[in-house]
C-alpha cells in the first residue's frame, strides 16, 4: 500500500504539471495566432480563452497520462527507488498498478465530462472567434421527419427556438398540408407554435372543390422528440457531440434510414479512444529497464515520447478519417484500440512473474 501511494503521488504530481505546461502551450500558440481575429472585450476573449484551453485538455489529457507516466518512472530510476521497491520483493506488476488505477480513472472523468457541452469546447471558441458567440445560429435548414417536411429559416439550439418555419405534410407523394409560423419552441418533447396559418388543399382538384383552406390556429404540437440540439450538428455534419445528443442522433437518423456512420465514430471516439492510454502505459512500461546502467536515459526518453506522438498521431489521423467516411468507424477506432489491448496484454502476460 505505501509503494502505491508513493508512485501514485508522484505520477499525479507529473500529470498535473505535463497537463498544465501542454494547456498553456497550445492555448498560448493559438492566442498568438488568432489574437487580431478576437474582439476587444476582454470578457469575451477570456471565455474563448476558456473554451480553448477545454479543447487542448480533450485533445491532449491522453499525451499527459503518457508523458506523466515516462517522468514518473525516469525519477524512479534516477533515484534508485524502483531498485530498492524490486529489493523490497515488489514485481514489475506491483509497480505498474498504480499507474494503470490512476490514468483509467481520470480516463473515466475524461470520459464522463463528454456528456456534458465539454465536448463542443472547440466548436464554441470557433465561434467566438468569427461571430463574437459561442454558439451560433444555423441557417436555411430544411430537412423530413416522418411524414414531413421541415423547414427552419434559423435555428437556435441552445435556445430551442427556430425562426421562418415551414412545415409540410405529405401523403401518398401529395402534398396535403403547410404550415407557415414565424417562430416555433421545443419544450416538453414537442415543438410549440404560438401562431400559425395553416394552408390545405383540397384532396381533389376540380371545378366542384371549394379551393385552397387558409386557417390560423393557435397553440400548435407538433414533431414531437425532434431535439433542436442535435439538428444543427446532423445537417452540417458536426462530430462534437456529447454523449446524449451522440444517441439521440443516432436514434433520429436511424428512424429516418440515414446513415449513422458519422455519429458512431464520436461515439467511439468518446468511449474507445481514450482507452488506449492504459495499454500504451503498459507497453511502454515494461521496456524500461530496472537501473540507468543499463539504459541511456536521454534515449530513452526520446523514444518513448517519440512512439507515443507516432502512436496517437496514427490514431487521430484513424479517426479523422472515420469521420470523414473514408474509412468505417470500427477499422479506424475500435481496430488499433483492440491491437494495442492485445499488444498490452501479451507484454503483461510475458512480465507479470518477473521481478
Amino acid at each position: 500500500m505505501l509503494n502505491f501511494r508513493y508512485i501514485a503521488t508522484h505520477y499525479i504530481r507529473y500529470f498535473i504539471v505535463i497537463m498544465f505546461a501542454l494547456v498553456l502551450f497550445m492555448v498560448g500558440f493559438d492566442y498568438m495566432d488568432n489574437a487580431s481575429e478576437l474582439p476587444d472585450s476582454a470578457n469575451i476573449v477570456l471565455i474563448y480563452l476558456m473554451y480553448k484551453s477545454f479543447f487542448a485538455v480533450d485533445m491532449l489529457l491522453p499525451l499527459a497520462l503518457i508523458f506523466a507516466m515516462i517522468a514518473t518512472k525516469l525519477a524512479l530510476i534516477r533515484s534508485n527507488a524502483l531498485v530498492a521497491m524490486y529489493a523490497l520483493g515488489y514485481s514489475k506488476t506491483d509497480v505498474l498498478k498504480p499507474f494503470l488505477v490512476v490514468s483509467s480513472v481520470i480516463v473515466a472523468l475524461f470520459i464522463a465530462l463528454h456528456a456534458t457541452s465539454f465536448a463542443r469546447a472547440d466548436e464554441y471558441s470557433n465561434n467566438i472567434r468569427q461571430t463574437q458567440q459561442y454558439l451560433q445560429p444555423t441557417s436555411d435548414l430544411f430537412f423530413t421527419f416522418e411524414d414531413k417536411y421541415v423547414y427552419f429559416g434559423r435555428l437556435y439550439p441552445l435556445q430551442e427556438k427556430a425562426d421562418d418555419v415551414r412545415i409540410f405534410t405529405v401523403k401518398n407523394s401529395s402534398l396535403i398540408e403547410v404550415v407557415v409560423a414565424k417562430s416555433a419552441f421545443y419544450y416538453d418533447n414537442f415543438w410549440h407554435i404560438s401562431k400559425a396559418h395553416l394552408i390545405r388543399k383540397p384532396e381533389q382538384l376540380n371545378l366542384q372543390s371549394s379551393g385552397v383552406e387558409i386557417e390560423e390556429q393557435e397553440d400548435l404540437k407538433l414533431l414531437e422528440n425532434f431535439r433542436p440540439k442535435i439538428l444543427d450538428q446532423v445537417y452540417e455534419g458536426k462530430v462534437n457531440y456529447t454523449i446524449l445528443d451522440a444517441i439521440d442522433a443516432i436514434a433520429l437518423l436511424e428512424s429516418q434510414k440515414i446513415n449513422v456512420d458519422r455519429v458512431k465514430s464520436a461515439l467511439y471516439k468518446i468511449f474507445v479512444y481514450p482507452l488506449f492510454v492504459p495499454f500504451l502505459i503498459v507497453i511502454i512500461f515494461f521496456f524500461v529497464p530496472i537501473s540507468p546502467r543499463f539504459l541511456n536515459v536521454s534515449l530513452f526518453s526520446f523514444g518513448a515520447i517519440l512512439g507515443t506522438l507516432l502512436v496517437w498521431g496514427v490514431l487521430f489521423t484513424m479517426i479523422e478519417l472515420s469521420n470523414n467516411k473514408t474509412i468505417s468507424s470500427e477499422v479506424g477506432v475500435i481496430a488499433p484500440v483492440v491491437f494495442l489491448f492485445f499488444s498490452a496484454l501479451y507484454q503483461w502476460y510475458v512480465h507479470r512473474t518477473r521481478a
